[in-house]
């Protein structure tokens, strides 16, 4: 024993450093640590803080009633601004996003209540329905449906789905569910909200899809097991067992979804109907995104001598951006709750 103590040089043995020692050591990289995470929030709030800034003309013109307004009318632009309010503003223009609140809300929540189970079903193959040598292959062809343009899935939606919807989607459901005012209108060009939602949730669905299965695949085996032990079927097992375990993984993946669906602009500009003025009554009323009109109307906006109108679009950008942020708060409390009852 004494010789092997002897053969154990100081050198080798490892002594914690003291802790003024361990924070000089650590100071310098915990610091860069910290300059890096800080710079997202910083970005967000610099964002935000140019989009207040340079929208504030329009916000005092606005008022709040551009929450509850469902005109926008840019007024006379060929008469010389006057002045309202503290603000050069055209004759007659009235800006509202009422309308592009409801459309970007309506296709969103349409294209989710399509989307969720669609996408639950396939992550729900993957993990557990599908051969284990075709996993990665398929896994890999819906990873490809996330990164596809979205102005691809547009030109898709006006050549192949708007006919669909037109001639065949809207007069099915028309005919099943017309005793309900949502559904009664016929198909129409095929324009609309039904078009906008449902090119929403093929974009989607990639989304959901993906992050719940990356959650099923990391489920222990030995939870299955003892599922199976207990007599259960495999249906019960995927219903009672693994989807309570990846609930967590679930309501954040529906929420990057929303997302994805708040934010998109050239899908829905291209199959939405562009409508203006006026609220989605039914299932086929064309509508306008939030996204989607101002990338529609911002030439039209920048004929405004005032700049009253462009100023008027970015306040559609803040309002689009905290409902976006609205919606994160959601979903980390209804993350940290499903976590918290999973515990």
């Amino acid at each position: 024993m004494s010789e092997r103590l002897a053969d154990v040089s100081p050198a080798a043995v490892s002594l914690p450093l003291p802790r003024s020692r361990q924070r000089r050591a650590t100071g310098p990289f915990r610091a860069v640590l910290v300059a890096l995470a800080a710079v997202i929030p910083l970005i967000i709030v610099a964002v935000l803080l140019f989009l207040v800034v340079y929208a504030w003309p329009a916000i005092k013109f606005n008022g709040l009633g551009f929450l509850l307004t469902k005109t926008w009318d840019l007024g006379n632009l060929y008469a010389d601004p006057v002045e309202k309010r503290g603000v050069l503003a055209p004759i007659g223009a009235t800006y509202g996003c009422l309308v592009f609140v409801a459309g970007t809300l309506a296709s969103s929540f349409i294209a989710l209540l399509v989307a969720v189970p669609v996408s639950l079903g396939i992550s729900i193959f993957l993990a557990e329905g599908v051969l284990p040598a075709f996993k990665t292959p398929f896994a890999i062809v819906v990873e490809m449906l996330a990164v596809v343009p979205s102005v691809v899935y547009g030109l898709w939606g006006i050549i192949v789905l708007v006919p669909i919807v037109a001639h065949y989607i809207a007069p099915g459901l028309a005919a099943v569910l017309g005793f309900i005012p949502f559904f009664r209108a016929g198909g129409g060009t095929g324009f609309g909200l039904l078009a906008s939602s449902l090119v929403l949730a093929l974009m989607v669905i990639p989304v959901i899809t993906i992050t719940v299965y990356d959650s099923m695949t990391r489920i222990p085996k030995e939870a299955k097991e003892a599922a199976y032990a207990l007599g259960t079927t495999k249906f019960e097992m995927v219903f009672f067992t693994m989807l309570p375990m990846v609930r967590p993984a679930i309501i954040g993946a529906v929420i990057l979804g929303l997302g994805r669906a708040l934010g998109e602009t050239m899908a829905v500009l291209m199959v939405s109907g562009g409508a203006l003025n006026y609220m989605p009554t039914t299932l086929m009323t064309p509508i306008s995104t939030m996204a989607s009109f101002i990338v529609s109307q911002l030439d039209s906006a920048e004929q405004d001598e005032s700049g009253l109108a462009v100023q008027s679009l970015a306040e559609i950008a803040i309002v689009l951006f905290v409902i976006t942020v609205f919606v994160n708060m959601v979903a980390r409390l209804l993350v940290r709750r499903g976590s918290g009852a999973h515990g």
